[in-house]
């Protein structure tokens, strides 16, 4: 895995792999369910991916899609391309609703909400990422 990948703490935040990407909980979740999608290769320019996993976003997104949905029963979903610290490619995404979600101990408010994100209001996880993170793999299964 590449070092983007590890510093979003892989392999114990790892919600589901495919074969070009990986979904992780997202350390610091600026709403309830935020994970990161990213993408195995070393590149650091999206258009610098294979074909192939190009091509594997149609089934990552829906999978992704259909889990949050109905994890945290979102009204919105952002995906947030935001390479300017973690080079390798990757995408921050975040399920949006109007008000708060709560799972596994955790409860987020989308300080943002109905406008962007507010990633600096984001609820730090310590003790609950291993709950929080086997509460959503579940929805992937």
């Amino acid at each position: 895995m590449n070092a983007t990948i590890e510093k979003f703490g892989w392999p114990a935040t790892l919600i589901a792999e495919f074969e070009h990407w990986v979904v992780l909980l997202r350390p610091a979740q600026p709403t309830l369910g935020s994970v990161v999608l990213a993408a195995k290769s070393d590149a650091t320019a999206f258009g610098d991916l294979p074909a192939e996993a190009h091509a594997e976003l149609k089934t990552v997104t829906t999978a992704i899609e259909a889990a949050l949905g109905k994890a945290v029963d979102y009204a919105r979903i952002n995906y947030l391309m935001l390479m300017m610290v973690d080079p390798h490619v990757h995408f921050h995404v975040l399920p949006r609703y109007e008000g708060t979600r709560s799972a596994a101990g955790v409860t987020v408010a989308d300080a943002g909400w109905p406008g962007q994100p507010d990633l600096g209001a984001a609820v730090k996880l310590d003790s609950e990422l291993d709950s929080l993170r086997d509460w959503l793999k579940g929805y992937f299964a």
